[in-house]
């Protein structure tokens, strides 16, 4: 009971401050609001719910999905568990019906009626055909198409406004745009990249995401706007977007994927699992290394002078002389 006593709501404009007492919810910023709340959303996401339906949520965000082989069958199974959610009253948790939306995913040619009607709280949901969850714009085909158009958009206005600072001759040196480039744009561009790397498969999709490193590249390289892509990447040293979403997407896979062997790979460890400096590294070699009469050996530096590579060959032991 204490954790009510003594909570108000302040706003102030102005000129005008009004207060109220608050009585139920859990507030933003407390240290007991986040224990407080798994306690309460705990049971909604515990209900009966059928084997068909799997209910998501992230913080007060909730999604529920249902699967059908028919739309009108997609159609019942919602409104069976809102009609759950709408009984569960006795945990005093209510959802707003107006900001709640339904979508219909498939990406068959349907005959039948595509609308929906589903109940929350006795009042139809809005049907729509993209729906913005936690960053991912999903359209009702999964094609990701409306994601990838939005993201290209925000890093392209991005760019564009860094380029009043990134001139041929004065401006942003390389350094900073590059640093801008792979603290600021890199992450919106690869932003859950493991969930739409299929479509990272098409040509017309990878064309736009291509067309936003190539703005960046050219402004880091301070070249023209006919060379290439490719020799761009290969001036200022940055990977081609197509590959780093697939690089993302599949050291997701390793570091987080669902069998014990993925987790294994790759993963935070421990102070107390640290290797002690004294101890020494065993170094595995090859069962056919004993056999071979010549031994290569190769290793690279960086110096003041730039970045240098070094090879070393044995044969039976003795270094040739070059």
């Amino acid at each position: 009971m204490s954790y009510f006593s003594q909570r108000q709501a302040t706003l102030q404009t102005n000129n005008i401050r009004l207060e109220r007492e608050v009585t139920k919810g859990c507030h933003q910023g407390s240290g007991c609001g986040p224990g407080l709340w798994n306690l309460q959303y705990n049971s909604l996401l515990n209900l009966n719910y059928t084997n068909r339906t799997k209910a998501i949520a992230y913080a007060d965000d909730m999604i529920i999905v249902t699967s059908g082989k028919t739309v009108r069958e997609a159609e019942n199974i919602p409104n069976i568990e809102l009609s759950k959610i709408s009984f569960s009253a006795k945990d005093k948790i209510r959802f707003n019906e107006q900001k709640s939306k339904a979508m219909l995913l498939t990406r068959r040619k349907l005959r039948e009626r595509k609308e929906l009607e589903i109940y929350l709280n006795y009042k139809p949901l809005m049907q729509v055909y993209r729906l913005k969850y936690l960053g991912i714009i999903l359209d009702n085909k999964l094609t990701f198409r409306d994601h990838i158009i939005a993201m290209t958009i925000k890093c392209s206005k991005l760019i564009f406004t860094l380029s009043k600072s990134a001139k041929l001759k004065w401006g942003l040196n390389y350094a900073a745009l590059k640093t801008i480039y792979t603290e600021g744009t890199l992450p919106l561009l690869l932003y859950e990249a493991p969930v739409w790397i299929n479509a990272n498969n098409q040509a017309s999709y990878k064309l736009k995401i291509t067309r936003v490193q190539r703005l960046i590249n050219i402004r880091l390289a301070r070249a023209y706007r006919t060379v290439s892509n490719e020799a761009l990447c290969l001036i200022t040293g940055l990977i081609p977007i197509d590959i780093k979403i697939e690089e993302t997407a599949q050291l997701y896979q390793l570091t987080r994927g669902s069998t014990k062997e993925e987790a294994k790979i790759d993963q935070d460890m421990g102070i107390k699992h640290w290797l002690h400096p004294a101890v020494k590294i065993t170094i595995l070699r090859d069962n056919n290394e004993d056999s071979s009469t010549t031994q290569i050996f190769t290793d690279g530096s960086k110096s003041e002078q730039g970045v240098g590579a070094g090879i070393a060959v044995y044969r039976s032991g003795t270094q040739p002389k070059a």
